[in-house]
């Protein structure tokens, strides 16, 4: 594989330019020491919500399936980013973090998937079993960020479109950017920042959605809002952010979210990563959403400016000018 030197690119890894999220032993250690992870319930569940539509162009839509998993609607396509709906998401069937609710939509149950996106390889994100349903039910052509096709070819996926930060395409008729987060990646002891990550900004005619996939706090937002100031939709991590002194430079905590949606100038955005697999993080499991509301409030925001949905749930928004 052929890479061009950059500054997120030493030729053998990629890594962050703004912040480190390399971790020692000793720092993994430190966590396990002095871990006090408050208890999940060993499973949850949620109300049934209606099974999406399809939306004609100028709607934009969100179907929160769960963690980082939606069905997105733009410009009448149905995208698919980061799904995931296997029990566990480890390379395991019997170990690692373990799903307390089930996915909030059916796959056979979603009106399509005209384009795949994946935003990096971590098994909460990039989940092969899923992803092979997804290319035996429609073969959507995908897009993912650089080093991390191969991983998708395991699922019978091939051929997907591989970006660098900043990086554009035409497909499915949208216009996809992939945009630079601060994370990592790994699927084994062995690969560590071999592969990319990053998120998605997806375009159709005058508007705009933005994924984040996974991030820490860092100027990135303000960067992807100087270069797209027009976004109507962000979808922000808020979980697995404790410990902090472990997971800060990866994860956002619900106030860096706020921060970040500030920074981006999102006309609303929606919370994901959280309250879903146990395992992944030491917070309750209520206390995303909790903490986004005193954040949202103390930024004196209004309540649908940022929020989560209910698991399963869809947005539908207007796709009309600002």
């Amino acid at each position: 594989m052929q890479i061009a030197p950059s500054d997120h690119w030493d030729g053998r890894h990629f890594h962050n330019v703004h912040d480190r999220t390399e971790k020692t032993f000793r720092d993994v250690w430190r966590w396990r020491r002095t871990s006090r992870p408050i208890p999940w319930p060993p499973s949850v569940g949620d109300a049934p919500q209606p099974a999406p539509r399809r939306l004609p162009a100028g709607r934009i839509g969100a179907t929160f399936i769960g963690h980082a998993s939606f069905l997105i609607q733009l410009g009448g396509r149905c995208i698919l980013v980061d799904p995931v709906w296997s029990e566990r998401a480890s390379p395991l069937t019997f170990a690692g973090p373990r799903r307390v609710r089930a996915p909030g939509q059916r796959l056979e149950d979603l009106p399509g998937c005209d384009l795949l996106l994946v935003s990096h390889n971590h098994y909460d994100h990039l989940d092969l079993p899923t992803l092979r349903e997804v290319r035996r039910r429609w073969s959507p052509p995908a897009i993912t960020g650089l080093a991390n096709a191969r991983h998708l070819a395991k699922a019978g996926i091939q051929a997907a479109t591989e970006l660098d930060w900043w990086q554009s395409t035409e497909m499915a008729g949208l216009r996809i950017t992939y945009v630079p987060a601060q994370h990592f990646s790994a699927r084994t002891l062995f690969d560590r920042n071999c592969s990319l990550w990053g998120g998605f900004v997806i375009q159709s005619g005058d508007a705009t959605v933005y994924f984040a996939g996974d991030s820490g706090w860092c100027p990135h937002f303000a960067e992807i809002a100087a270069r797209f100031p027009r976004i109507d939709l962000a979808l922000l991590p808020i979980g697995a952010y404790e410990p902090r002194f472990f997971m800060r430079t990866q994860h956002m905590d619900p106030g860096e979210a706020v921060e970040a949606h500030q920074a981006l100038g999102a006309r609303r955005s929606i919370g994901m990563h959280f309250g879903t697999f146990a395992g992944l993080t030491d917070e309750a499991i209520e206390g995303p959403e909790a903490w986004l509301a005193q954040a949202r409030a103390a930024a004196g925001l209004a309540e649908e400016a940022f929020t989560t949905l209910p698991f399963g749930a869809s947005l539908d928004l207007a796709a009309t000018p600002r």
